[in-house]
């Protein structure tokens, strides 16, 4: 995956063996997991720089591999050489053949991926803590050996052209662009980390062999490992597995000193609902000494509290705010608003100009630049709360800021003074050196959907028979275990109903707080008024009965805590204010305001941004899958107009928010460092009493018949490639034991990605398509079964007709022995990754209490794959799925049926 920005290189102390220093008090700003004293640290002979960091969390273990280079050094006229490189690395190597490769990754049951900026190329695994060997010979046998052969990159070439194509239809992705090869010019920034089409096409493997054997050593290269693990022996496992790897002499890397351009001004035509004004600015990298400077004044641009978001309560921008993108050793700002299909562009310009012209003469706030500070280093604190999330925190310090650990940038943060923030937003919010665009959305149609750029990579081929591990791996990962019984949470009912989750997790001094009130606007909402429940939702930001917008924000920051009310509502605190914050989080959600002013300007604002959606041909497309599932009048196919949305009242909202608001349907999740009995304590004080009107509602979905098989197409004038999605809705509940059979059979065909039926015979046979999945949709009264993949108009046929036979197969015939102990090994070893984070954990629970599931159905599910068979597989597929009754619905052109 290609990541937008790049960061700064750095190095770890040289050593010559581990060293482990005892936990001795650190400072209570800086979190332990964070701290050098923390974590074992080494640099092996060969000069590959090794940090371990444990976190007990879940028995998993996440792996990142950085490599100090990245489209920055790539040769002349060749800008994509790191990212071509960085998918040659699935294709193989001495020891691991790309067929290998896949079904270890297949059978490993995690997350494993990629991305390429213009310093870094990082490499990332996420897996059960007893397969960390696996994940270290991989990493080894791609630094010891890679293949590299031609025929390989003659296959990847088609694969990563088509990425440059998804990516290269997104506004945004086309917008960074040419903003960089503005603000960067001159620079190896200048082009982006993507690379192009003719690049790639002159593009050799001798090339990325030079590439490679230049910059991938071991002592080019910081491996970083956090997880349930002991680091002493993991030390000696990396000792043995990488030590034998030689080191090389790295070139002198090119000195990138960007010079600011004169103002410029863009326009782009885009298929947003919105349109949007922008203002981008020089800023400093990440490795310059003012970056924590650079960091609190975009801060202060963004906060909620400052005059650029202003704009959206007064009704001048739908939304508004500024974002900074830094990259090493430069990088920009962006001063954006944005506003309705048909809206004046340069009247936003305007507003957005005033501003940041009176920032620049006048400064900003001194509680805001302090109240940034604060959120800065507290942000730091919930770094341990997801391994893959901690090993990250840790390689960017590394890799990208060249700090020794990530709590060094405690200092640099607290040493921020108003006058600093004040000189640097005079000197980088300079009118002459902005580059203005606007973004203006066209109504012939280019839809969002599925066009992001930086999405996940698509590396590997599946391979066509059954794959012979090497000796290391099949003895690792052939034999399946009996899956045992996970510990459970602890669970209680309010008295007013209201349910309470709590999963202490003492890996840090921070709680977490996620809470779901159980809602079905389709059935809630009253005639006549659709789109008062969105609404709603945008009153929570505008302030409690006790605070208003402003003061509540700052009662906020004061703490600091980020928190979010609403049907779904949040809190993310630190442990000595988990009160606090929950009272706040209370008064958010229990007591909002609603208060006139704001209910006119949002009741604007939503009806002005549905008109755009209601054009768009992203909206258009889902809206035509749903139509091909449920009856004409199902409640699904509600919407909401600019007319239903202008009729509705203040009252309207008060009394709407009354019946849907209701304790009886609200479940809070609390995880982190807390008792289950502070929980509660906390939760019955501030929650407690909540009162519900009457009889809990019913907001079951009515079931609906089996749908017709159907095609629809939405136009995409302006779209080169079909998207396209194959669905039907199916005649079993989730709370029937078979959709645990089904989802087995699903990994088979096509939700194992690179190891399953459709990825096979869609992309590597036949090259109808790039991408290729499918998936199971479960309501609690209803279920879906859906394809989806990108094809040219010619292939659309093509690929449905490989498609069903896949699918007919599936019903005919077992899946082979390979196929389902692949299957099964992938969904048994992904269980406890769920488990990989606080908020995995309590996205888990607040799932299955909306599907009104046990909490224990995980360990129903392993049991229920370990003990599956093939035919077990066949009978299910045979009975619940339909072959012949499948809808197509694709979006762009006129595709071959």
């Amino acid at each position: 995956m290609l990541a937008g920005t790049a960061l700064s290189s750095g190095h770890v102390g040289q050593v010559a063996h581990a060293q482990q220093v005892a936990p001795a008090m650190p400072s209570t700003r800086i979190p332990a997991a964070l701290s050098s004293a923390q974590v074992v640290r080494a640099t092996l002979p060969n000069g590959l720089q090794v940090v371990i960091i444990p976190n007990r969390l879940a028995p998993v273990v996440t792996t990142q591999l950085n490599y100090l280079v990245g489209s920055a050094e790539a040769p002349e006229g060749f800008p994509g050489t790191a990212h071509a490189l960085e998918h040659m690395m699935f294709r193989g190597s001495k020891g691991l053949d790309k067929d290998q490769l896949a079904a270890v990754g297949t059978r490993l049951g995690g997350s494993y991926n990629a991305f390429t900026t213009e310093d870094v190329t990082r490499y990332f695994y996420t897996a059960q803590a007893k397969d960390l060997p696996v994940l270290l010979k991989i990493e080894a046998l791609r630094m010891g050996g890679l293949t590299l052969s031609e025929a390989d990159w003659d296959k990847e070439r088609g694969a990563i052209e088509q990425e440059v194509s998804r990516d290269l239809s997104s506004p945004a992705y086309r917008y960074i662009e040419q903003l960089q090869s503005i603000l960067f010019a001159g620079t190896p920034y200048a082009h982006d980390a993507l690379g192009t089409r003719p690049s790639f096409d002159k593009t050799k493997a001798a090339l990325l062999r030079q590439f490679y054997e230049k910059w991938y050593a071991p002592n080019n290269a910081i491996l970083v490992i956090a997880g349930d693990i002991n680091p002493v022996t993991t030390l000696e496992q990396v000792r043995e597995i990488f030590g034998p790897i030689p080191r090389r002499t790295i070139p002198k890397r090119q000195d990138i000193k960007p010079v600011p351009a004169p103002a410029r001004t863009l326009s782009l035509p885009t298929d947003y609902p919105v349109g949007f004004a922008t203002l981008a600015f020089p800023m400093p990298g990440r490795a310059a000494a003012d970056f924590a400077t650079a960091d609190i004044l975009s801060d202060v641009l963004s906060s909620q509290r400052g005059a650029l978001y202003d704009l959206v309560p007064q009704g001048k921008a739908l939304m508004a705010g500024f974002e900074y993108a830094p990259k090493k050793h430069a990088g920009f700002g962006l001063a954006l608003g944005a506003f309705p299909k048909g809206g004046d562009s340069n009247k936003m310009l305007a507003e957005l100009r005033g501003v940041l012209e009176k920032i620049r003469k006048d400064g900003v706030p001194a509680e805001l630049v302090e109240a940034a500070k604060r959120r800065e280093v507290a942000q730091l604190q919930f770094s341990a709360n997801s391994v893959s999330g901690l090993a990250e925190t840790w390689s960017d310090a590394l890799t990208f800021r060249g700090l020794e650990s990530p709590g060094d940038a405690v200092a640099a943060y607290e040493a921020v003074t108003r006058e600093a923030v004040n000189k640097l937003a005079a000197t980088l919010l300079d009118p002459t050196h902005a580059v203005t665009a606007v973004l203006v959305p066209e109504s012939s149609g280019k839809a969002v959907a599925g066009k992001g750029f930086g999405g996940a990579e698509s590396f590997a081929s599946a391979p066509d028979k059954p794959v012979k591990l090497p000796e290391w791996a099949e003895k690792a990962l052939m034999q399946l275990e009996a899956p045992q019984p996970s510990k459970q949470p602890y669970v209680t009912t309010l008295a007013n109903g209201l349910q309470l989750i709590v999963w202490p997790a003492h890996v840090g001094h921070t709680v977490q707080v996620s809470g779901q009130v159980r809602q079905k606007p389709d059935l809630q909402e009253p005639e006549g008024k659709e789109g008062i429940s969105s609404v709603a939702e945008e009153l929570f930001s505008y302030g409690t009965t006790q605070h208003n917008r402003l003061a509540f924000r700052k009662a906020l920051d004061d703490i600091p805590a980020w928190e979010e009310a609403g049907g779904s509502f949040s809190l993310a605190v630190q442990t000595p204010d988990f009160e606090k914050g929950m009272a706040l989080l209370a008064e958010n959600e229990l007591h909002p305001a609603f208060p006139e002013q704001a209910f006119q300007v949002v009741k604007a604002q939503s009806a002005q941004a549905q008109g755009g959606v209601l054009q768009s041909p992203g909206y258009l497309f889902e809206r035509a899958i749903e139509k091909a599932l449920v009856p004409p009048k199902d409640p699904t196919l509600r919407e909401a107009t600019p007319h239903s949305i202008m009729a509705i009242s203040r009252d309207d909202v008060v009394k709407y928010y009354q019946k849907a608001w209701r304790p009886d349907l609200t479940t809070i999740v609390i995880t982190g460092d807390i008792t289950p009995e502070k929980a509660k304590a906390v939760v019955e004080k501030e929650f407690g009493a909540w009162k519900a009107d009457g009889p809990t509602p019913n907001l079951d979905l009515p079931t609906v018949p089996l749908n017709k098989p159907s095609r629809a197409n939405v136009p995409d004038k302006s779209s080169v490639q079909d998207e396209v999605v194959l669905a039907q809705n199916l005649g079993l509940l989730v709370s029937n034991p078979d959709h645990f059979l089904l989802q087995l059979g699903n990994e088979v065909l096509g939700g194992g990605l690179f190891s399953s039926r459709l990825y096979r015979d869609l992309r590597v046979k036949t090259g109808y398509v790039y991408t290729v999945s499918s998936a199971f949709s479960w309501s609690r009264t209803r279920a879906n079964y859906s394809i989806s993949y990108g094809a040219d108009p010619d292939k659309v046929g093509k690929a449905r007709v490989a498609a069903m036979q896949d699918l007919k197969d599936m019903q005919s015939a077992a899946p082979t022995a390979e196929e389902l102990s692949l299957a099964k090994a992938s969904l048994l070893r992904s269980l406890p990754l769920r488990r990989a984070s606080l908020s995995g954990i309590a996205s888990e629970y607040i799932n299955l209490t909306q599907l009104g599931l046990p909490l224990d159905t995980a360990d129903r599910a392993a049991q229920a794959y370990y003990k599956a068979s093939a035919e077990d597989v066949q009978a299910a597929f045979k009975k619940w799925l339909r072959a012949d009754g499948m809808a197509q619905i694709v979006k762009g052109p006129t595709p071959t049926w």
